[in-house]
């Protein structure tokens, strides 16, 4: 969603309006949709809801309804937007002066002076051009500070209720998701996920004063969110302990379950856990309850043994009623599968609503089918990083790691879709890190490649920056394939929100990546 300072005095000029909602499709925008939608329910403020998967949507979206669209600004308005001369600088005015003009015919007193006059002229210049470069960076800079990937939209939005005192248990509840989708799709970092965490748990804390003398505290619809320390695990209080282990990115990778070696590493740590495989290849519900008591303290310290040293992290889970209980990141792989779906009878905006509607409480049956969907994409997954590394199908280009699926491959149209591509790729390049002895190739990104359309000849393609500790999220992907494509003119389409997923002709992949390399060599 495309929201950086939603101030409450700009939301009262809102409610004025009928308003157009243009919501892209991941889980922090339909989070963001969800609370605004919340607000203009309680105010009866009428809207209208357009999902979106790309520019060229948007763009279709804005002409269709263009009659409605209004610049809510007033004229006095102070939005501190930058001048084009801060940002951007003509290297011809640079030029012009720079070359020496003809001596020819001219005194010697005449060229001494125009020379003086040439040197004063050239150092003033380059302390403007000092000052421009120094005034540049600090602009820069208090933009990067609002970059896309640094600020969750659900949380700007539960903000905006909150400074209204509008907020509502189910708000807050959707404000958790979108954090989470961010730390889950790795946007952002971990530093600043545990710092969003905390502020959320003091929301959650005043939530909690607020509602715990209520009569239905206690009832059956009574819905009730928690923080928790909890394992690291996808799905896995809806799923088998084992199917977690095999099939969530962190224990995949550390284990290298894609061979035999790590298949066993994978029963010792059973065995040292003191599971029965018995007990660990049932649903996780049918678990003796004996096991379950301590299993999270257990796990953990088997864990730090094998080098898991992340094993629990911060998190929240919210019960309804006695029955249901989910924690953030199942309700984030569940919505992102809905999202996604690989169901033929479905179009993108079906699959939008279901994901949409999946995040209301009234609809848990949506929910448990997007956790159902989540599965098999988990599976499909780790099953596609096993095929790439036994296959040695990631090779170095230089610059970076290259991987591409081939048409055939099982499941390769689920990654066609951007999101799952990009969780793919990204839990690809943490798999191969744990499992080269290349140190060079430990610091490089990668870029991957799947197969979208057979007719077309199309190939969708997705940059990752490396994986290191040191890693501040950003992606430097995106301007890097706008020039491999412009240099080569290959045939391009940069339709998708995430700049560094793009859709490329088949014939082209060659000379395209030929470019990348010269470019990032």
């Amino acid at each position: 969603m495309f929201v950086s300072d939603f101030r409450k005095e700009f939301y009262e000029v809102v409610q004025s309006q009928r308003v157009l909602l243009f919501v892209a499709s991941d889980v922090d925008a339909l989070c963001a949709c969800k609370i605004l939608q919340a607000l203009f329910q309680c105010d009866h403020v009428p809207y209208t809801l357009v999902p979106v998967s790309g520019w060229q949507e948007l763009e279709t979206a804005f002409l269709e309804h263009k009659e409605q669209i209004k610049l809510l600004i007033k004229q006095d308005d102070d939005l501190e937007v930058p001048a084009y001369d801060d940002l951007f600088r003509d290297e011809e005015e640079d030029e012009e002066h720079s070359g020496n003009e003809s001596d020819e015919g001219s005194e010697p007193s005449e060229k001494r002076t125009r020379l003086e006059e040439e040197i004063v002229e050239r150092t003033m210049k380059r302390r403007q051009r000092r000052e421009w470069e120094a005034r540049r960076r600090d602009i820069l800079f208090d933009y990067e500070q609002y970059e896309y990937h640094g600020t969750s939209s659900a949380m700007l939005m539960f903000d905006l209720a909150w400074m209204m005192s509008k907020d509502l248990s189910d708000m807050l509840w959707w404000a958790i998701v979108g954090l989470t989708d961010q730390w889950v799709q790795d946007k952002i970092t971990q530093m600043k996920y545990v710092t969003d965490v905390g502020v959320l748990q003091r929301h959650v804390s005043r939530h909690s004063h607020r509602h715990q003398d209520e009569e239905h505290a206690l009832s059956v619809d009574c819905m009730r969110i928690s923080f928790e320390y909890d394992l690291r695990l996808a799905l896995y209080q809806h799923w088998s302990l084992h199917d977690s282990l095999c099939n969530t990115c962190y224990t995949a990778a550390r284990f290298k379950l894609w061979s035999l070696h790590g298949q066993k590493r994978l029963q010792e740590f059973l065995a040292d856990v003191g599971l029965p495989l018995k007990q660990v290849k049932q649903k996780f519900q049918s678990m003796d309850i004996s096991l379950k008591e301590n299993l999270r303290e257990m796990i953990e310290e088997s864990a730090n043994k094998f080098g898991m040293k992340d094993m629990r992290i911060q998190t929240f889970s919210i019960h309804f009623g006695f029955k249901h209980k989910f924690l953030a990141s199942d309700v984030v792989f569940a919505t992102m599968a809905l999202m996604e779906s690989p169901e033929k009878d479905g179009s993108g905006t079906d699959n939008f609503i279901q994901a949409l509607d999946s995040l209301s409480r009234s609809n848990l049956d949506k929910l448990y089918h997007g956790l159902e969907l989540a599965k098999q994409q988990l599976r499909a997954t780790q099953q596609t990083i096993a095929s790439c590394l036994c296959t040695n199908l990631i090779i170095s280009q230089g610059p970076f790691l290259y991987c591409s699926l081939m048409e055939g491959t099982p499941d390769v149209m689920l990654f066609s879709k951007p999101a799952s591509l990009s969780l793919l790729s990204r839990h690809l390049l943490k798999s191969f890190v744990c499992w080269t002895k290349n140190r060079r190739c430990k610091l490089l990104p990668l870029v991957m490649a799947a197969p979208l359309s057979v007719e077309q000849g199309t190939v969708t393609m997705v940059g990752i920056p490396p994986e290191t500790d040191s890693s501040d999220k950003k992606n430097f992907f995106g301007r890097a394939f706008e020039k491999a494509a412009e240099s080569t003119n290959s045939r391009t389409m940069h339709n998708h929100f995430d700049l560094s997923v793009i859709e490329l002709k088949a014939e082209d992949r060659s000379k395209f990546l030929d470019a990348l390399v010269s470019l990032l060599s």
